[in-house]
Formats: C-alpha cells, sequence, structure tokens
C-alpha cells in the first residue's frame, strides 16, 4: 500500500465505522459522535482523493465534510447566521 491508499483507507474506515455503530443501535444518527466521524473520514477521504487527482471523489467527500459539519453544527445549536 502507498500513502494515499492508507489514508484513504483510514477515512473510509472511519464512515464505515460510524455507519455500523448507528446501525447496530450504538450511537445515535443526530449524535454528535454520529457527525464528528463522518467529518473527519469525509475530510480524510476527500484528502486522499485530492493526492491522485480523482475530482468525482473530491466533489463528494468535499460535500460529505460539509453536509456533515452542517449535521454537527445543528445537533450543538450553532446558528449559521
Amino acid at each position: 500500500m502507498i500513502f494515499n491508499d492508507i489514508v484513504g483507507s483510514i477515512g473510509v474506515g472511519i464512515i464505515l465505522i460510524a455507519y455500523y455503530l448507528n446501525t447496530a443501535g450504538l450511537i445515535i444518527k443526530n449524535g454528535k459522535l454520529f457527525y464528528v466521524m463522518n467529518v473527519l473520514g469525509a475530510a480524510v477521504a476527500c484528502y486522499a482523493s485530492w493526492l491522485i487527482d480523482y475530482w468525482p471523489f473530491i466533489v463528494l467527500e468535499g460535500m460529505w465534510t460539509l453536509v456533515s459539519i452542517y449535521g454537527l453544527m445543528r445537533t450543538m445549536k450553532i446558528k449559521m447566521t
């Protein structure tokens, strides 16, 4: 494995763990931990996509990061004005 593969695997792994924990009922889907894991995982996966210059996944993971940040802010009751 090369560096970008390791980085991408970590990012995707974090997202998948968050999904599993939610599906198993171990964390709630609107909880802070779920959103934090999605923000971190998507941001790391976005970085890995940037390393290999693969724009479709840069856009996908970048949007996933932004949507997760929005969800986290709503959960924390941070106003977006």
